[in-house]
């Protein structure tokens, strides 16, 4: 088994697409990972690895759930969803330095607790990589 990675290709970020349903999600999922599948030679892919961030506007569980449902029967059934969670990081002018936020809904920074507008992680909803038999 290998492990393909996506970033840097022509991978769309899932977040790119119009706001949808997990469901609708899930299925755009699979559209492109079979897609990815059948332009390496039809490789069987047994994994799919996604970033999740906190502020994608995604539950986790709902996903995970949708994607269940939309692989079954499809020639990705076998192909189990594999979730990073990213959390929520801002730059902070007062520390200059990227830092955690540790309270929603105020983006503060979690050493300083100055107030941090720019959000450096936390929105991704991307594809970052296949596992496939090689």
């Amino acid at each position: 088994m290998a492990t393909v990675s996506l970033s840097g290709t022509d991978a769309p970020s899932v977040a790119a697409l119009p706001v949808m349903h997990e469901l609708s999600i899930a299925l755009s999922i699979l559209d492109f990972v079979a897609e990815e599948a059948e332009r390496r030679g039809g490789v069987a892919v047994r994994a799919v690895h996604l970033k999740l961030g906190s502020l994608a506007g995604v539950a986790k569980e709902a996903l995970l759930s949708a994607y269940d449902l939309a692989r079954e029967g499809s020639l990705l059934a076998d192909a189990r969803l594999v979730v990073e969670e990213v959390p929520v990081v801002v730059y902070c002018p007062a520390c200059q330095a990227e830092r955690r936020v540790e309270s929603f809904p105020q983006l503060c920074c979690s050493s300083c607790g100055a107030p941090a507008g720019d959000i450096v992680q936390g929105r991704e909803l991307e594809i970052v990589a296949l596992e496939i038999d090689a």
